[in-house]
């Protein structure tokens, strides 16, 4: 039998959303925003030879630094002031969750409610600032060694550049930072997963032109056109699907007196665990660690016959051992998330103190490790689908030369944030809802 929420979720109407004026005025506020993020990302930085930048870019393409203009909405080849996007922020986060998980004075002031959380806020602030200062010296420094055909990168190199660039792409972090922030609490979505997806979305359809333009010079056989159709079709249902499936725990409450004289009812839940809980994370961490040999090939001009030539053509898309070890430090990272992210002997305490169990299991050390066990059993699965879903996109890619955009990785960023987006569209829709039914209520004297 469907739930109220599910029935809820069924009975949608467009005229109920054309009611709901707080949601609306949220999507708009969020489409404002990302209005403001992009036309961030054609404002270039001081001193810089767009040519070079350019020519760099399309050399660069299946590195590091490609995967990084995919992740930026293509500030980066454009050399921007959003060029560092939300990376800093999202790594600072990281940072400081791995330092919460270490450290017992912040774990007691995460769990100290919002004071702690805003402390825990701050942090991540510094750390950002800190890495975006860091990442913005080097790009500085990388522009200066940049060379092309019409010269070097930078038109005047220099401390006076460096500075200029560091401080600009820090500031630009900062207002991407906020704009994330906004969304988050004033908008629609989780915000820097929003303009993570923004950056994505917005390069789409130059490259589904670049593809078919491909198809019509005869690059790519109009066979390799239906079968990428077909492979995006069905990475996407597969995503779908997985990030849907999650294991359900039965959870027994107390028992709680009805009425008089009549026995005591014990109320049933269920406590559910995701098959895969740790996202996008691992794919956009393994990505970046595996393709920084053949970035510093790069940048360094190193000759390809030396052994980092080598390791850099080893570690390129489409290669055995770079498939090998995008897929072990997906598990990795799979794993090492997920334990940052939930912590079982929290849940079993917080069980134990409302005076909940799971059925046949004993309250305590014994409901941890049976938490923990089908969390490590669910975590397994869940890093070998993220590892199918990255790996054999990317395999038949290789193949064919296409962009980014098509690959496992950039499909499951896109899925992952229109079903969470979706999602909380819903619960706005179905609040809404809810207190049209009470105000309603009211009126008639009913409650």
């Amino acid at each position: 039998m469907a739930s109220p929420i599910e029935q809820l979720a069924k009975n949608f109407s467009f005229s109920s959303f054309q009611r709901a004026e707080d949601l609306k005025k949220r999507i708009w506020f969020t489409l404002f925003i990302l209005i403001i993020y992009r036309l961030g990302t054609y404002i270039p930085l001081p001193s810089i030879n767009p040519a070079v930048v350019s020519e760099f870019t399309r050399s660069h393409a299946g590195g590091l630094f490609g995967v990084l203009d995919m992740f930026s909405g293509g500030a980066i080849g454009r050399m921007t002031v959003f060029s560092l996007n939300i990376m800093p922020y999202i790594s600072a986060s990281i940072i400081v969750q791995l330092l919460t998980s270490m450290s017992p004075q912040l774990a007691a002031l995460k769990k100290e409610g919002e004071p702690g959380r805003r402390k825990i806020n701050q942090y991540t602030r510094y750390g950002t600032v800190a890495l975006a200062m860091a990442q913005g010296y080097g790009i500085a420094v990388g522009l200066e060694r940049m060379m092309g055909h019409s010269g070097c990168a930078v038109l005047d190199p220099g401390l006076l550049f460096r500075f200029t660039t560091m401080t600009s792409l820090t500031g630009g972090t900062l207002f991407i930072m906020w704009l994330g922030e906004q969304i988050s609490s004033r908008g629609l979505g989780n915000g820097s997963s929003i303009i993570i997806y923004s950056g994505i979305v917005a390069n789409l359809p130059a490259a589904l032109f670049n593809t078919f333009a491909m198809g019509k010079q005869g690059a790519i056989s109009i066979m390799g056109l239906v079968l990428l159709l077909v492979m995006v079709v069905v990475v996407i249902a597969f995503i779908v699907f997985m990030e849907k499936a999650n294991r359900r725990i039965p959870i027994q409450y107390p028992k709680r007196q009805t009425m008089m004289n009549m026995p005591a009812q014990q109320q049933g839940s269920h406590l559910p665990l995701k098959l895969n809980n740790a996202g996008v994370i691992p794919p956009i961490f393994a990505s970046s660690i595996l393709l920084l040999p053949m970035t510093i090939a790069g940048f360094g001009s190193v000759d390809p016959d030396s052994i980092l030539g080598t390791i850099s053509r080893m570690f390129y898309h489409g290669q055995p051992l770079y498939m090998v070890f995008f897929c072990a430090a997906i598990i990795f990272f799979a794993f090492f998330y997920t334990a940052i992210m939930f912590n079982p002997k929290d849940t079993a305490d917080n069980l134990k103190k409302s005076g909940s169990y799971i059925p046949g299991i004993r309250p305590g050390e014994s409901t941890a490790f049976y938490i923990d066990t089908l969390l490590t059993r669910l975590t397994a699965i869940g890093s070998i689908y993220l590892c199918a879903v990255c790996i054999l996109p990317e395999v038949l890619l290789s193949q064919i030369s296409l962009p980014f955009y098509f690959g496992g990785t950039s499909l499951l960023i896109v899925v992952n944030v229109s079903i969470d987006t979706v999602g909380q569209f819903q619960s706005h829709l179905i609040a809404h809802q809810y207190e049209g039914l009470f105000k309603r209520g009211k009126s008639k004297g009913i409650l």
